[in-house]
């Protein structure tokens, strides 16, 4: 019989503390804040993801419960979220009609397909694939994202009855709904002050109710104002969806990379708060199968990928919520709403839906970060507005911003990798071995030429210092010693040790000294396994940077 640590590798809930009246009372009142939050928002990102509005509170309920038994962050708000349900419309426009029945299959095929590449990630222990996209990339994709947001809102907001190509060709208080445009900018003002009053208060919630009941009043769905309508009421179905051409299959594939990257980036910056206020160790690759596994349960509900909210993971912490336990509580409200609450949403306006996106997702708007990035690093500066501004004008195919600043991230990593810090080094007033022309030190003796490589002496780094030493050397005819000072090279590969070789038989043609300075163990082991370390005239090994300035001085006396 497996051990119970086994068990809770597989089954992490089983890890959970047993419940007692104090926790539980307190569990219940984070787990009710965070479900009034989400089933307005379930329903306000199914709108926004241009798939029928029920299916957002589809999305909310089976993932929510997947991923907090199957994840290792307990607290996260796992549903919906603005950029997912964002990325799942951009990526179908031209594959089909939004809220068609087609629509719905493309956009379960992606929910399926992203857990599944999201959960064999997590298999497989590929969770540090995370660390390729830097935070400018991600700093600059989520602000891009969140001005698209926002405009795509705008017309919902405000009861447009035209397209925006209609609306600046021929301004006309005519194309808007005046009283659609009271109801969401009365709502937006609402949330707002809410927000800023108490930020667990379940605004959203009260306002939706709020507008139903003067909607109702009004009669604003009896002249013609969009309203959520009837909602199927109950429980999901199992939704397996039918089969995509290979041409359809080809056109999601990039997709289903971004949003699986994207999602899950979203998912590490709540999760890394969660645990580092709960002095925990965050296990990446178990949410990568649980959250994966979640996506697939909303694909088969038939509703869109689902994400880690920050804003919901943000609310359920500052509502006092300790474990799992919140999250099923959140889940016996969304199952409630579905039941039997659903019919109450019939005369929300859909303005006001417009005005719950926005407001949630104005945290993303962060201009300021932008000028804070230029101060530390112009070249990740640059690489984070170059992934803004692309992700602006590739929209709707707005993954194209993503992959551009990877790219370029990429690219900029390798470059570094390339041209490595190599400086020549002299002995400092305080004894320590310091850029010699930057501190403008002299020369260890006049015959040594004495380098330092910051970096790996591997495939990228190699040609990099055998150019330096050869032009030192083509400068400098009189050099009969090179001294390499180790240290900080903590890998060397087979085009490592063959530059390594190359350099001894470069001072071995000119009669002079190669110096090897504090080789670390892993790089020493592969030199004696390559014979490059043999016992010779013309190499001398140190242990210490302090024995190779000695021996140098030693020589340099020797010569004079």
């Amino acid at each position: 019989m497996p051990s119970r640590p086994a068990l809770t590798t597989w089954l992490p809930f089983l890890g959970w503390p047993r419940p007692d009246r104090t926790l539980l009372r307190g569990e219940f009142w984070a787990g009710m804040t965070v479900g009034l939050m989400l089933v307005p928002q379930g329903v306000a990102y199914a709108q926004l993801a241009g798939m029928p509005l029920i299916t957002g509170m589809y999305a909310s309920l089976i993932p929510m419960l997947v991923a907090v038994l199957w994840g290792s962050s307990v607290r996260l708000g796992v549903g919906p979220t603005a950029l997912t349900s964002l990325l799942t419309g951009t990526s179908l426009v031209g594959l089909a009609q939004p809220g068609s029945a087609h629509w719905v299959t493309l956009a379960v095929w992606l929910a399926i397909l992203c857990g599944l590449l999201q959960a064999l990630l997590g298999v497989v222990r590929f969770g540090w694939l995370l660390s390729l996209v830097t935070s400018p990339v991600l700093n600059g994709f989520t602000q891009a994202a969140a001005l698209l947001i926002v405009i795509s809102q705008l017309p919902a907001l405000l009861g447009l009855t035209a397209s925006w190509h209609d609306v600046l060709a021929a301004p006309s208080w005519r194309l808007l709904d005046g009283h659609a445009a009271a109801f969401g900018l009365a709502s937006l003002a609402l949330l707002w002050l809410a927000q800023r009053w108490r930020r667990n208060f379940p605004a959203a919630i009260v306002v939706i109710a709020i507008t139903a009941a003067a909607s109702w009043l009004l009669g604003f769905a009896a002249h013609g104002g969009k309203v959520i309508g009837t909602l199927p009421q109950g429980l999901p179905h199992p939704f397996l969806p039918g089969w995509l051409s290979w041409d359809e299959f080809g056109a999601l594939v990039m997709p289903v990379m971004v949003i699986t990257l994207v999602s899950f980036l979203e998912t590490a910056s709540s999760a890394k708060v969660d645990h580092a206020q709960g002095g925990t160790r965050w296990n990446q690759n178990q949410d990568l199968i649980a959250h994966g596994l979640a996506k697939v349960s909303s694909g088969l509900c038939g509703a869109f990928p689902t994400s880690a909210s920050f804003s919901r993971s943000a609310l359920n912490l500052y509502a006092g919520a300790q474990t799992g336990w919140a999250t099923l509580f959140a889940f016996a409200l969304v199952l409630a709403a579905l039941l039997w609450l659903v019919p109450l949403l019939f005369h929300v306006p859909q303005s006001v839906l417009a005005a719950v996106v926005i407001v949630a997702i104005k945290g993303l708007i962060k201009p300021m970060s932008m000028l804070r990035v230029w101060r530390l690093s112009r070249v990740e500066s640059v690489t984070g507005l170059l992934t803004f501004a692309v992700t602006l004008l590739s929209a709707p195919r707005m993954y194209w911003g993503v992959l551009i600043g990877l790219l370029v991230n990429l690219s900029h990593f390798l470059y570094q990798r390339l041209h490595p810090r190599i400086i020549e080094v002299g002995l400092h007033a305080d004894g320590t071995l310091r850029d010699r022309q930057l501190w403008r030190l002299p020369p260890l003796a006049g015959d040594v030429l004495a380098l330092r490589m910051d970096a790996a002496l591997d495939f990228a780094s190699a040609t990099a210092l055998e150019k330096r030493v050869s032009d030192e050397l083509a400068s400098r005819p009189g050099v009969r010693h090179l001294c390499l000072f180790a240290q900080p090279i903590n890998r060397i590969d087979v085009t490592g040790v063959e530059a390594f070789v190359r350099l001894q038989l470069l001072m071995q043609s000119r009669g002079g000294l190669f110096h090897v300075s504090g080789l670390k163990l892993p790089v020493e082991k592969t030199l004696q396994a390559a014979q490059a370390l043999k016992a010779s005239g013309h190499l001398v090994v140190h242990r210490t940077d302090a024995q190779a300035i000695s021996a140098l001085a030693s020589a340099a006396h020797a010569v004079a």
